[in-house]
């Protein structure tokens, strides 16, 4: 039986390739990473979420807010089955590339590397803001130093870096505390719904100001308070336990980010008035100025150990960028030299080479353009990673599976739907961002179909079941068929 030819070529290697590409076993227990899902995402809970309220007034991010919960718990139930079954630095990738061949893979990993390049950049922006209101310094100066300290910090080790992170991140958690208590009690449901329905749009309404297509437009910054938690399984190959450790930990962030999604959603408009936080570039800030005055301790306080929050996103997603494109590197999907690692463990090439394209485009100071470029990534990823659970479960029901998704491919079809939903929304948002993306798209997809598909590492983690797969059938092939009397 002949087989259809392979729309890739692999390249054999020796041992030293994989020798000087190898990350620290063991980093990462489930607490860290459950932290690491946490920190991901819990700058989206101090900055960028509330221009949603523009968009849409607080109904429409109500209502946008609340499907993307969906999707994004959906989504997360099954990529907690994938990485305890495909425990690779690859992440989404590697998931895909199990389910839909390389190309597939590639599409995938590229989406993923779209997200967190960009998604740093915004950040910057967004700590900008914040350390403009702490000592008046804001811009270029400010966006390189953060930069420069945190991609050190990596380079440093990635246990170290987890552990720092984690210690940031935890005192991001008690600002968010010290914002609930403090907005507790002034909270009205007046306030929500202080935005003016727009003349002439139908069915614009104090709940709706800018009628359905509200909830369209509040969609990608509704995504903002979870954008990234999936990039947990990036850290598989430093996790202890990853069959264990892996489900346990990208579960609990969710459920973590979930209650503070909701906190911020509710209690910043709902103290201050979702008029004022609409364009606030510190809206929790904002919030606890409008209330208590301009210099209180509480507002003082959040802001300061509030930008702990930020750092601890941008520091994470660092992180996580290194790891996909170390993955896709040493693979060969992306060039090779970005995947070696140093004495300590750590892919520093892959640190600093997108540290520094991110760098560069936070100079453009547009932090809602940034953020919807990363959600036109995040979401092509999330498609495809849950597409891939769903194939995945009908083509290998004898994967090992140390956790199963509850409700299977209903729940991870869930989430696909949604995601696609999510992927409209940033062409109703900006067409400029989304243009923009499907620039860097073409560029990537063009140098994988010109160049690297010719050249991927058969031995590469992600790819050695392929090269079984594919010497099984040449095997098969060469074998006599059986003569027909």
């Amino acid at each position: 039986m002949s087989h259809p030819p392979s729309s890739v070529d692999y390249e054999s290697v020796d041992t030293t390739y994989l020798e000087k590409r190898k990350l620290k076993k063991g980093a990462a227990g489930w607490i860290l990473l459950a932290s690491l899902g946490v920190s991901y995402v819990i700058s989206g809970d101090y900055a960028g979420w509330n221009f949603g309220l523009a968009a849409g007034g607080f109904g429409g991010m109500l209502v946008a807010t609340v499907l993307m919960a969906i999707m994004y718990t959906a989504m997360v139930l099954s990529i907690a089955e994938l990485s305890s079954s495909l425990p690779t630095a690859g992440g989404g990738y590697s998931f895909a590339r199990r389910a839909l061949g390389p190309w597939g893979g590639y599409v995938t990993g590229t989406a993923i590397l779209l997200e967190y390049a960009i998604a740093p950049a915004a950040i910057a922006i967004f700590i900008g803001g914040y350390v403009n209101e702490l000592i008046g310094l804001n811009g270029p100066l400010v966006y390189a130093a953060f930069y420069a300290l945190f991609v050190g910090i990596h380079l440093w080790g990635a246990g170290e870096a987890l552990k720092i992170m984690m210690g940031i991140t935890a005192l991001a958690v008690v600002a968010i505390l010290v914002f609930v208590i403090g907005m507790l009690p002034h909270f009205s449901v007046d306030n929500l719904f202080d935005i003016a329905p727009s003349a002439g749009v139908a069915g614009a309404s104090a709940f709706l100001p800018e009628g359905v297509m509200g909830i369209w437009g509040a969609l990608p910054f509704a995504i903002w308070l979870f954008l990234a938690v999936e990039g947990v399984p990036l850290a598989a190959e430093e996790a202890g336990d990853p069959g264990r450790d892996m489900p346990r930990g990208i579960i609990t962030a969710m459920l973590v980010l979930l209650v503070f999604a909701a906190c911020v959603l509710l209690l910043a408009p709902g103290g201050a008035g979702a008029a004022a936080m609409s364009e606030h570039a510190a809206p929790l800030v904002g919030a606890l100025q409008a209330v208590y005055g301009p210099d209180s301790w509480a507002a003082g306080f959040v802001n300061l150990v509030g930008l702990a929050g930020l750092i601890a996103s941008f520091f994470s997603i660092i992180f996580g960028y290194s790891r996909q494109t170390f993955a896709l590197s040493r693979a060969g999907y992306l060039p090779r030299w970005l995947s070696v690692t140093g004495e300590r463990k750590v892919p520093y090439l892959a640190l600093i080479v997108p540290g520094v394209i991110g760098f560069l485009l936070s100079l453009t100071g547009k932090g809602d353009l940034m953020i919807t470029m990363a959600v036109f990534g995040a979401t092509i990823s999330y498609a495809m990673m849950t597409l891939s659970h769903i194939l995945l479960r009908r083509r290998e029901p004898e994967l090992e599976r140390p956790y199963r998704t509850p409700g299977g491919t209903l729940t991870s079809g869930v989430a696909f739907v949604l995601a696609i939903v999510a992927f409209l929304s940033t062409f109703v948002v900006s067409v400029e961002a989304a243009l923009w993306s499907a620039v860097f798209y073409a560029v990537m997809l063009a140098y994988f179909g010109l160049y690297s598909r010719h050249r991927l590492v058969a031995q590469a983690p992600e790819e050695e079941f392929e090269a079984i797969a594919r010497a099984e059938r040449e095997l098969a092939d060469e074998e006599p068929a059986p003569s027909m009397v």
